[in-house]
């Protein structure tokens, strides 16, 4: 057998290779380590917080975390227990995150940010993982997180911080899709190929994004003329995407609008107009590299095509934005991924 063809065998063989998770549980620890244990694990992936269990409880605990792009999707299965965490800086970048969480089984409560959440199964709910937060039960409880990096999420909602300990219905509308969604996904996992897994994760942040906007609290709505502007200047920038000379001048002429007022209301949303297209370019690459409908295409290429026109320009966007060269990004995907998102 030649070298080409133990290359492809080994291609072939990723793509089927199901995704990797990695498994903690209380089972290898005596009843008396089982507390710092616990501590000590979710310190190290997610970060510090205090549990507590009931004096005569039998501890119990298991979590499974899937490596998900920038996402992790995780499962975690405990006995009555409660924990809290107060507020301090993460210890390491790839623990400054939101946690949505789908809850499966259980009467959870969640506070945080003088809000209360009651969640039954099927339900999401959202806190920051960095801020103090106290999430409790008083049975067996079960829930799938997805952790999700801050900046990814302030992305998609400028005001996420105003979601935090909120309730979304999982049984009805999009936080049913969401909720099913998520489950499903992780109860196939070991049914799907890496590259397959992987593929969904973006489509499991558009659905959560849905989710968590329905439940917007009322005093931070956009007036409906904003949104409608805003999403006018997004249709037009997704539809011109690919042209290298897209600029403020050609998307204020395409709808409508003077290039001052566009650059307000994406100060609105904590971003300006071509940082957003260059966001939107780059996600576009980002998954073009990873692709398994485009196999063997220069990383020139796929630059050129989402309409950078300078390689040196988007090799450092690129960094700035996933903290490695694409070339990088691609042979960590093809590794099988890494434990964590490792990008600002």
């Amino acid at each position: 057998m030649n070298a080409d063809n133990v290359a492809t065998c080994t291609e072939n063989t990723k793509a089927v290779l199901p995704p990797q998770g990695i498994k903690y549980s209380t089972e290898n620890f005596s009843p008396n380590e089982r507390r710092d244990w616990a501590c000590d694990v979710l310190g190290r992936e997610y970060g510090k917080v205090d549990i507590s269990f009931p004096a005569a409880s039998d501890v119990r605990g298991e979590v499974t975390i899937y490596p998900w792009n920038e996402l992790r999707l995780s499962s975690h299965h405990c006995s009555q227990m409660a924990i809290q965490r107060l507020r301090c800086e993460p210890d390491l970048i790839s623990q400054d995150i939101y946690f949505v969480n789908i809850h499966l089984s259980g009467e959870v409560r969640l506070q945080q940010n003088d809000r209360e959440a009651l969640a039954q199964p099927g339900d999401i709910t959202l806190h920051d993982m960095t801020l103090q937060h106290r999430l409790s039960s008083l049975q067996q409880m079960s829930l799938l997180a997805v952790s999700i990096p801050r900046r990814l999420l302030k992305e998609r909602i400028p005001s996420i911080e105003h979601y935090t300990a909120l309730h979304i219905p999982g049984h009805v509308g999009i936080g049913a899709l969401a909720s099913n969604f998520i489950r499903s996904t992780f109860s196939q996992a070991d049914q799907l190929s890496a590259q397959q897994f992987s593929a969904l994760s973006e489509h499991a942040l558009d659905l959560l994004t849905m989710a968590l906007v329905s439940a917007r609290p009322a005093r931070y709505n956009l007036s409906k003329n904003h949104t409608f502007m805003l999403n006018q200047i997004k249709a037009f920038v997704g539809q011109h995407l690919t042209d290298e000379t897209l600029n403020p001048a050609m998307v204020a002429a395409g709808v409508g609008l003077s290039s001052r007022h566009i650059s307000s209301l994406f100060k609105a949303e904590d971003t300006s107009l071509m940082r957003y297209i260059w966001q939107r370019r780059l996600e576009n690459c980002r998954k073009e590299l990873v692709s398994p409908l485009h196999p063997g295409q220069r990383i020139s290429e796929i630059a050129f095509r989402w309409g950078f026109n300078d390689l040196s320009h988007f090799s450092r966007l690129f960094k700035e934005r996933y903290d490695c060269s694409p070339k990088e990004y691609r042979s960590i995907h093809d590794a099988g991924g890494l434990l964590g998102y490792g990008h600002k």
